[in-house]
């Protein structure tokens, strides 16, 4: 199986944020899967029933608040 990678950096306000996360979250809640834009095409996640959700929190310099879903 190929490793498959995406890592997507871009600036956008607080909202549009929020409603790229809201959109992940609803699919999360609704489905078995999510689906991610890429080259032109969709790439499809399979997400199990029951993942692992890690929260990290730095403050300092630069601020961060990192999402981390496992299975």
């Amino acid at each position: 199986m190929d490793l498959f990678e995406m890592d997507e950096t871009r600036t956008m306000s607080r909202e549009e944020a929020a409603s790229k996360l809201r959109a992940l979250a609803d699919s999360l809640a609704q489905h078995n899967s999510v689906e991610f834009a890429r080259d032109g095409g969709r790439v499809t996640v399979a997400v199990p029933d029951e993942v692992k959700l890690k929260v990290e929190v730095e403050l300092g310099g630069k601020n961060e608040i990192e999402i981390e879903l496992t299975w």
